[in-house]
């Protein structure tokens, strides 16, 4: 993605990362086009509200049943690889999963915003939870399909209306998904608005009365502060520098496993992707090698093809990863695998393995967003603990070992949103997805996570004696 400004209209040029050919130049929405987009969903959210609970989930029933026909399914999952290149099977998983997400999100919310009442002797009380108004969702390219349902879903379910900004890099997978949500739902319900920072730091700054955001902390300091002179709400889901904790009696076939996926899946461009991984001395050799080993296995390519690894998203991602890699090698690190772009088009790295880092390095401190995985030789699990709290995030971790309490022991000193043991993110539940220091501030997710589109309103009266 670049941005060209002209004299009439900024615009953001659409690049496919495989190839490095165009495919659309996207006009970002001026100033008056983003304040045009809130008072229509100003003006829509009041009726929007009144409809209630089921009716508003029943318009998201028919988005999910219109999310399964095929076509769709595939239609969204080729502009996904055009756009950003995740493989197609990936793209295709994530399109997929668009019906089964807003039906869970639908009968979730249900629940979670259901009017509540208590009494006390002769007094009563009952909990109400009210839309806040307009919801801006700002989303990122990693999951433009799959982050976005996320903000957007429980903040429509909850009776907000919401202007939608999707990421630059991924106009036309958001543009797909707003037409699928925007036939279903009465006029001004949800309105889309394209466009870089710019755009995104107008929408913002509008009379918007939340903003929900996923993507960097640089970015999401900035909106908090934005948010900070009016006192907008805001869900702010930021990025990660993941630890993963391998104790010498770990099953490091499993870890190794473990370790690569998660450091490489996405071409790395995860969120919670493993960025650091602490492994007890007496296993470091061994499970070195197994994650050598498995890395040499990835297949890297165009996303359309069957590969695990497709190119880095953008020419500026590609060129902070390896300038990471380039600082922890001249510092004394040694890059045992990969390091660099792959010639050709496209903005392809290598998988990489580096070892023996210092906890200065930019690839330790960081985040890094691309296919590294970063091995940090410990004495013990108790100093891996120490070295991980380090870091100014603390947005996911796991823990390695034959001892599922102890796993547990350490999981629970982890300053991280959460963790686990022997397993990735994720499982039994519906959990919060939450970051801790400066991975995030509230959280998506769980019955807390869609209030946080609400506010509650409690109402009391006596009860006349009967």
């Amino acid at each position: 993605m670049t941005t060209q400004i002209s004299a009439e209209q900024r615009t953001t040029i659409n690049i496919n990362p495989s190839t490095g050919e165009e495919l659309a130049r996207i006009p970002c929405a001026t100033q008056d086009e983003v304040l045009h987009a809130v008072a229509v969903a100003r003006k829509a959210q009041p009726a929007w509200a009144a409809l209630g609970f089921d009716a508003r989930a029943q318009c998201l029933l028919r988005v999910a049943e219109r999310s399964e026909n095929p076509d769709v399914i595939e239609h969204l999952a080729n502009l996904v690889t055009a756009e950003m290149g995740k493989p197609l099977a990936d793209a295709r998983r994530e399109a997929a999963g668009t019906s089964g997400n807003i039906r869970r999100l639908a009968a979730s919310c249900a629940e979670a915003l259901a009017e509540s009442t208590t009494y006390e002797d002769h007094e009563a009380a009952t909990i109400t939870r009210e839309p806040l108004g307009v919801v801006a969702a700002i989303t990122p390219w990693n999951f433009p399909l799959g982050m976005t349902r996320e903000v957007i879903t429980p903040a429509l379910l909850a009776g907000n209306t919401v202007v939608f900004k999707p990421s630059e890099i991924v106009p036309l997978s958001g543009a797909a998904l707003y037409e699928l949500f925007e036939a279903e739902l009465p006029k001004g319900v949800i309105s889309l608005v394209q466009g870089d920072e710019s755009t995104g730091k107008a929408l913002v700054s509008s009379s918007v009365d939340m903003v929900g955001f996923v993507g960097s902390v640089e970015a999401g300091r900035h909106i908090m502060s934005a948010c900070g002179a009016d006192l907008k709400r805001m869900v702010l889901e930021l990025g990660g520098k993941d630890p993963m904790i391998v104790c010498a009696d770990a099953d490091l076939e499993k870890a190794a496993s473990f370790a690569v996926r998660e450091s490489m899946r996405n071409t790395g461009q995860v969120c919670c992707s493993v960025e650091r991984i602490y492994v007890e001395q007496e296993i470091v050799e061994p499970f070195t090698d197994l994650v050598v080993e498995k890395t040499k296995e990835l297949l890297v390519g165009d996303g359309k093809e069957d590969v695990f690894m497709g190119p880095m998203a953008s020419k500026n991602q590609l060129q902070n990863v390896l300038g990471q890699i380039e600082d922890a090698r001249s510092k004394g690190a040694r890059v045992l695998l990969g390091g660099g772009s792959k010639e050709g088009p496209g903005w392809f790295m290598q998988p990489t393995v580096v070892t023996d880092v210092a906890d200065d390095m930019d690839l330790m401190r960081r985040e890094t967003f691309g296919p590294v995985a970063t091995i940090r030789t410990v004495d013990s699990a108790d100093e891996a603990v120490l070295l991980a709290n380090e870091s100014e995030f603390g947005l996911g971790a796991s823990v390695w070992t034959g001892d599922v309490k102890r796993g547990r022991m350490l999981a629970a000193r982890l300053e991280s949103g959460q963790v686990g043991v022997n397993h990735g993110l994720g499982g039994a539940g519906d959990t919060p997805w939450a970051g801790a220091k400066q991975s995030g501030f509230g959280f998506l997710g769980s019955p807390d996570g869609y209030r946080q589109f609400t506010r509650p309103r409690s109402i009391f009266w006596t009860e006349e004696p009967a």
